[in-house]
């Protein structure tokens, strides 16, 4: 499947558009919910958001598996499937073994966790960015579109404390401090770098592997009526 130097004939921004449309309906949602005190099983309002299913982040794959199939159809597939599943699997063995290591060497109230999670996540970046570079380039952008709106909805939400995952600290010996830093702390660092290394690594392992699939499964299908 070899990638094709003609991305002119695809654009980013309106492939990215209704998946952006629909992650920024979730978030909306989500806030709602928590604001509302409806149930804590699908809007949990504790730190973290205790893997909630009204959420983005279970979004990441199903749209890693639409951009993927999308841009394979446009004639802009990876130069090989299993190279770019497994360059995704490094990225996330980098970004997991770093963070690892991190959490294993921290002490708490040292803030050098969060320079080890921005390693963690530019190395993982690093590593896949040339595995599938148009679906590297449409994750960036679609995580950028996704994490921007939940940054800013967590500054105003730390600002006022609103008592919802977007603002209650991690658990734990979490320090006082002025609530424009811990928005630094808890809000901007991760969305801008966790969560935009999250999307991509996890996007192109989810959408390598359903190209792989399609591809063979397509293969196949010729084979039969040949």
């Amino acid at each position: 499947m070899a990638e094709t130097n003609s991305s002119s004939r695809v654009s980013i921004m309106h492939l990215i558009l209704v998946p952006s449309v629909i992650t920024l309906a979730v978030t909306i949602l989500r806030l709602v919910g928590e604001l509302n005190h409806w149930s804590k099983f699908w809007f949990n309002p504790e730190a973290g958001g205790g893997g909630s299913p009204i959420g983005i982040s279970w979004l990441v794959p199903i749209f890693g598996i639409y951009f993927a199939i999308k841009l394979a159809r446009l004639g802009e597939g990876p130069s090989s499937v299993g190279r770019a599943v497994g360059f995704a699997l490094l990225g996330l063995v980098v970004f997991v073994g770093i963070n690892a290591l991190g959490f294993v060497l921290w002490k708490p109230g040292n803030p050098a966790l969060l320079g080890v999670l921005v390693v963690a996540s530019v190395a993982a970046v690093l590593v896949v960015r040339n595995a599938w570079p148009m679906l590297f380039k449409t994750l960036l952008a679609y995580g950028f579109a996704a994490r921007i709106p939940v940054a800013i909805l967590m500054l105003i939400a730390i600002r006022g404390n609103w008592g919802t995952h977007y603002d209650v600290p991690p658990p734990g010996d979490f320090p006082a401090m002025h609530w424009f830093m811990k928005w630094v702390l808890i809000g901007a660092v991760p969305q801008m770098f966790l969560w935009i290394a999250f999307t991509i690594t996890i996007g192109l392992l989810f959408g390598g592997i359903a190209v792989a699939l399609f591809h063979r499964r397509r293969e196949g299908s010729e084979a039969v009526h040949a």
